[in-house]
């Protein structure tokens, strides 16, 4: 982690640093505010977004009136050490709208690793009445079952010509994928390295 010392600030209007955050489960950018020495060792040091507020002239933590703060998991510099981008995650909505972002892009962007994260906690906790949790407890072969039954269904809706019902059967089918990824130790981020790799 870098100090603030090691910042390039040369370029920042005011001292202050440009910081992009993420929301580090669906990677939609969630807002863009400005450090100071002040914000970013605070940030650093709680683990919590601090800003600091040009408009007021203070420091203030994302989330002290809301309660919807959003909770450091990774800090990266860009290649000039002028801006920072913080993945982080959100308590709440970001925006004082109520909105997820303070950005207008679609509220269901990056849905498919929030429900990656559902399954993960839901195979952690096994609570009782979950259907996912039914299918962890039946074991590999059913959701592989359940895979391959949705992919089938996909199929037919994809040769029938029926737009929406594939959609709704490919929906079905990418959630019984990602239980059985679950299953299987291995997560969309392990998908992507794959293909990537076979990319190059």
């Amino acid at each position: 982690m870098l100090t603030f010392d090691e910042l390039n600030l040369e370029k920042c209007a005011d001292g202050l640093l440009p910081v992009v955050v993420q929301d580090a489960v669906t990677l939609k950018v969630l807002m863009v505010g400005y450090m100071n020495r002040e914000a970013y060792d605070k940030t650093i040091a709680e683990g919590r977004v601090t800003f600091y507020s040009r408009s007021r002239g203070c420091l203030w933590t994302k989330g002290e009136t809301s309660g919807n703060f959003l909770t450091v998991k990774d800090v990266y510099v860009d290649c000039d050490k002028d801006t920072l981008l913080v993945k982080a995650i959100p308590a709440g909505p970001t925006c004082h709208r109520g909105t997820t972002s303070c950005f207008d892009t679609p509220e269901e962007e990056g849905f498919i690793r929030h429900l990656q994260a559902v399954v993960q906690q839901r195979h952690r906790d096994m609570p009782e009445g979950s259907y996912t949790t039914k299918l962890f407890i039946k074991g590999v072969k059913k959701i592989a079952q359940k895979v391959g039954e949705e992919a089938v269904e996909s199929v037919v809706e994809a040769v029938d010509g029926n737009r929406d019902r594939f959609v709704y059967e490919a929906s079905d089918m990418i959630y019984h994928l990602l239980v059985l990824m679950e299953q299987m130790g291995c997560s969309i981020e392990d998908l992507e390295r794959e293909l990537s790799l076979r990319h190059k």
